[in-house]
């Protein structure tokens, strides 16, 4: 599932869902992670200022992409071997029309899949038909196994039911609440027209009127307003009807038979879809184009955006990921970025599997590491790295942490997943200013932003260096991280301080600058052997 993090924290409200921030963007975040406080890409570019670039293929396996977006122009690719709308497969790659990617989630009427439940739903769906009547006495050492899980999934949907349902009766509240803001304000310190200053002058003197000030500041900031009460609202509905209903199932749409990896006749060429905001927003930090004045820069100059849709609003289906790492690999992609993630995975062989393929073509492979602050090392986020099955390591897979702009103490952003074995390397992930469908711009936050910095750091350093190898890059990534082990910060979703080295394998963050002078001279010394 796509999470981007918003959290609104007034006493009585404490939301917590993969939504956006809807705050005007200030002038210190924009773009802030192209620079010094960020991965200081700007520096690099200044390293390689005379050098040529050649082309690199960046698949994007997300929710779709707005590919007519004005800040990607040049940015998509386009599979020059197939004509277009001539209801024929030219290149016979098993994709009729696939001009720019392909969309798992549709169907050949051109309907496109929106809402979707989750794996625990789905896995809840399967395991009510078998045991809903069942004497657990009467099971055998397997079954019981298989009843266990039923048990644990029963009790988390419904968990979450109860949970999502409480909200939507106080975010019933809030409109009118934010409508009347201005007035008790103004009650307050005598002001009808005030500004931030005033409110950091107001020193309220009870519970309820320092959330009353909590509120207006949000207002002021652009962090809360009746639009985002609203998506709020219809998000939270959408949870309950699509992602935690056992009744809906949206293959029914697609058509197709999701335990059966050979069934690959289904999808078609929409590849931007009913809701293209997440996979757009990540595009645009892979390549944006650069110094355009609009919204933010894309970390890779030279970029081809492959768009393939299959991360819908609810959990990505095993077999779509596993297909479209596998369409990435067999036209022409170099990196693929993997901006999504769940708690549970029925189909984890095949999904390796085509990780093992995109290995062995020496594919660079993304994952967003998620946002539960939870360690991953002993709670997964699929698909991983490291499976219970696997024997082989996988040698090109990198999990990214999300990072922020502040350096004491707050490093690791809140929402970010973390783990010393199970995440890589950090990257900025928190308040990023970028693209979203119809030529518009937002912040946004969450691992899936921290993922496409480092698939655009990587698609940057193969397309200035060619002759060094998709390992090696890799290696550079990693050892030219700025290294923060042994500083104090916060330990995700919690007061207490650790040691950064503990958050990952590297305890660091990407550095644009330092992996540029690590290629450069890695190159120069195979150019004197």
């Amino acid at each position: 599932m796509k999470k981007i993090i918003i959290i609104i924290s007034f006493t009585v409200f404490t939301i917590c869902l993969n939504n956006i921030l809807y705050s005007q963007v200030d002038p210190q975040i924009l773009n802030w992670y192209n620079g010094n406080k960020g991965m200081q890409t700007q520096k690099g570019y200044k390293k390689i200022k005379n050098r040529k670039s050649s082309t690199v293929i960046v698949a994007v396996i997300d929710s779709g992409v707005d590919i007519e977006h004005e800040d990607l122009k040049g940015k998509i690719w386009t599979n020059s071997k197939e004509i277009p709308n001539n209801n024929i497969d030219d290149d016979k790659n098993g994709f009729i029309d696939d001009m720019h990617g392909w969309n798992f989630l549709g169907n050949s009427k051109g309907e496109n899949v929106d809402g979707a439940t989750l794996e625990k739903t789905r896995i809840l769906r399967d395991l009510t038909k078998k045991f809903k009547d069942v004497d657990p006495v009467t099971l055998s050492s397997k079954e019981k196994e298989e009843y266990k899980l039923y048990e644990t999934v029963k009790s988390d949907v419904q968990a979450d039911i109860e949970n999502y349902s409480q909200y939507l009766p106080q975010l019933e509240m809030l409109p009118m609440m934010i409508q009347n803001i201005p007035t008790m304000i103004s009650s307050q310190i005598g002001k009808e027209i005030y500004t931030q200053a005033d409110l950091d002058k107001w020193k309220p003197s009870t519970d309820e009127l320092k959330q009353l000030k909590q509120i207006a500041s949000a207002i002021l900031s652009g962090d809360l307003s009746l639009k985002m009460v609203e998506d709020q609202k219809k998000q939270i509905t959408e949870m309950l009807e699509y992602n935690l209903n056992i009744d809906f199932d949206e293959r029914l749409i697609i058509g197709d038979n999701d335990d059966d990896f050979s069934d690959t006749k289904y999808g078609n060429n929409d590849v931007e879809g009913p809701d293209a905001l997440h996979g757009t927003h990540v595009g645009g930090i892979i390549g944006a184009i650069r110094g355009n004045n609009l919204g933010a820069d894309g970390v890779a100059n030279d970029v081809q955006l492959m768009v393939l849709r299959a991360v819908p609003n609810g959990d990505e289906n095993d077999k779509d990921i596993a297909l479209a790492i596998r369409y990435a690999v067999d036209n022409g992609a170099k990196i693929i970025n993997m901006s999504f993630g769940k708690g549970y995975s029925t189909h984890q062989k095949e999904v390796f599997e085509a990780f093992q393929y995109a290995d062995s073509k020496g594919i660079l492979l993304i994952h967003a590491a998620g946002n539960d602050n939870k360690d991953i090392d002993k709670e997964p986020n699929f698909p991983t790295s490291v499976y219970n099955f696997q024997k082989e390591k996988l040698d090109l897979f990198l999990t990214i942490g999300a990072s922020t702009r502040v350096k004491k103490e707050m490093l690791a952003a809140d929402f970010s997943n973390y783990g010393q074995k199970g995440v890589d390397v950090f990257a900025p992930g928190h308040e990023i200013y970028n693209s979203v469908p119809q030529s518009k711009y937002m912040k946004l936050q969450g691992t899936s932003m921290a993922a496409p910095m480092v698939a655009g750091v990587g698609a940057l350093l193969v397309s200035y260096f060619p002759t060094l190898s998709m390992h090696e890059i890799k290696e550079i990534i990693l050892q030219s991280s700025t290294s923060y082990k042994g500083t104090k910060q916060h330990l995700p979703g919690s007061e207490t301080l650790v040691d950064f080295g503990t958050l990952s394998v590297t305890g660091g963050v990407v550095n644009v600058k330092n992996a540029v002078k690590m290629c450069l001279a890695l190159e120069k010394n195979k150019i004197s052997k």
